[in-house]
């Protein structure tokens, strides 16, 4: 199990994103969140297998391609501390 946090820059807020990556999510064994910041970018954090969040994220990258101008991801451990993947508005601190 691992965490990977991607922040994904462009015209990624106002234009469904964050519904489109929870839509992305269903189905795959992953947990985590996705949320707006205040720079304009969007946070995902997800968990689980690599190979499922790989698949997520290409299918976070194909449907929203064209919004996306940037992706930066980094990998961690996974810290099981989400039950789900859900939108959230903003981050906490312990989170960011």
């Amino acid at each position: 199990m691992i965490r990977i946090t991607t922040t994904f820059r462009g015209r990624v807020q106002g234009v469904g994103f964050r519904a489109t990556t929870a839509h992305c999510a269903r189905g795959l064994a992953i947990s985590g969140f996705v949320c707006n910041q205040s720079d304009g970018s969007v946070l995902c954090v997800a968990e689980g297998r690599l190979e499922d969040i790989e698949a997520f994220l290409d299918d976070v990258h194909h449907a929203m391609r064209s919004n996306i101008a940037a992706v930066e991801s980094e990998r961690s451990a996974a810290t099981g501390e989400f039950k789900d993947f859900q939108v959230r508005r903003s981050p906490t601190k312990r989170e960011a």
